[in-house]
């Protein structure tokens, strides 16, 4: 059996404000959603599977802080490629480092943006040496370091 999916579901007031709680606190119980809107519980349920079937909401996560985990060293680095068709490959190979947390296909001066996350600046110049720059389709590289993250939130609804 396939489940229908409605990608041109459009949201109203009442889903923004669903999200929105769940955003804050993804384990909200129906019931006190419901309360908090002043709908049935079952509507609650309804319009999140609506939304769950128009791949609005695509599951819930835990957010993990990283730097007490020891990751204290966060940088973006930006990669020139040596030839576009080598995105694929390249992708593939920064894919199995566990250190590039995120990955972006960009336009401009950069090929792919990528952000990584490692313990420490000896981590960091062996992952950036070792294992990014050793990638045989990368042309080359420039690192940002980040200081802080000031901002740090989901698109609102």
């Amino acid at each position: 059996m396939t489940e229908k999916t409605d990608l041109h579901y459009r949201i109203d007031n009442l889903d923004k404000s669903i999200l929105t709680a769940l955003m804050e606190n993804a384990r909200a119980p129906y019931a006190e959603l419901a309360k908090r809107f002043a709908v049935s519980p079952g509507t609650i349920h309804v319009r999140v599977e609506k939304m769950k079937q128009a791949q609005i909401i695509e599951g819930t996560r835990v957010k993990i802080n990283p730097k007490r985990l020891g990751y204290d060293v966060c940088c973006f680095i930006g990669i020139i490629l040596k030839s576009a068709r080598d995105y694929p490959v390249a992708l593939e190979k920064l894919e199995q480092l566990e250190e590039v947390v995120e990955a972006y296909y960009t336009t401009g001066h950069y090929n792919v943006f990528i952000k990584i996350m490692t313990r420490s600046i000896d981590e960091l110049q062996r992952v950036l040496v070792d294992r990014i720059q050793a990638i045989d389709e990368i042309q080359s590289t420039e690192t940002l370091i980040s200081l802080q993250q000031p901002i740090d939130r989901e698109v609102a609804p």
